[in-house]
């Protein structure tokens, strides 16, 4: 009898043991997100992932191959980053990288077509995780149809461009060149302070008062 017992016993602790480990082992893996990589540069990649119905734009700082830093998170609204590019240099001896994409809106209505291409410029410090500089250049290409008399019986098609921000060029020595229709300046980056400052050719300094 007492062997009976001891028999019912483990049969009751091994099928309890089961249950547990079938219920654990049961539950749905969490939804995975897909990711595309844009770029690479050395230990840094720029990469889309979407979530569910959410995509987010990361530029990351990989450590060992596993361990990520977040150096830029960017919420994707509509326009999908491209043409994306890491460039790794130095400035003033301080490790920085350029990161550099481009976001295409179209709006249509009946009467006008725009169709604005961004430029997006940033330079990081990735070891602090630090943004030192950003810049947007946008160019919109507008196509508009103009009505010629006040009852809307002749019409014509006028297409133009319309230039916002800057232009952005990153020179071989570091410095930065910005330049629009009516100005253009070049700027160095200042490692005390950790930010770009104009830099004033000495051609273009005041002369000095003779005594």
């Amino acid at each position: 009898m007492k062997q009976y017992v001891i028999l019912a016993v483990s049969l009751l602790f091994t099928v309890g043991m089961y249950s547990q480990k079938k219920k654990a082992g049961g539950k749905a893996p969490a939804a995975k997100s897909q990711t595309t990589v844009l770029a690479k540069a050395d230990d840094l990649t720029a990469e889309l992932i979407k979530n569910k119905n959410q995509q987010t734009f990361y530029v990351f700082r990989n450590e060992k191959g596993t361990k990520k830093d977040t150096l830029l998170v960017k919420a994707i609204d509509k326009a999908l980053p491209s043409e994306c590019k890491i460039t790794t240099f130095k400035a003033k001896d301080t490790p920085l990288c350029c990161i550099t994409w481009t976001e295409k809106n179209i709006t249509e209505t009946k009467t006008k077509n725009e169709e604005a291409l961004s430029t997006y410029s940033e330079i990081w410090e990735p070891a602090t995780k630090t943004q030192i500089l950003s810049n947007v250049q946008t160019t919109t290409k507008i196509k508009e149809i103009v009505f010629l008399d006040k009852g809307q019986n002749a019409s014509e098609t006028q297409e133009r461009m319309r230039r916002e921000g800057f232009e952005f060029t990153l020179t071989g020595e570091g410095d930065v060149i910005l330049k629009n229709k009516s100005q253009e300046s070049r700027m160095t980056y200042n490692p005390t302070d950790k930010k770009y400052v104009n830099n004033v050719p000495a051609s273009a300094a005041p002369a000095k008062k003779k005594r």
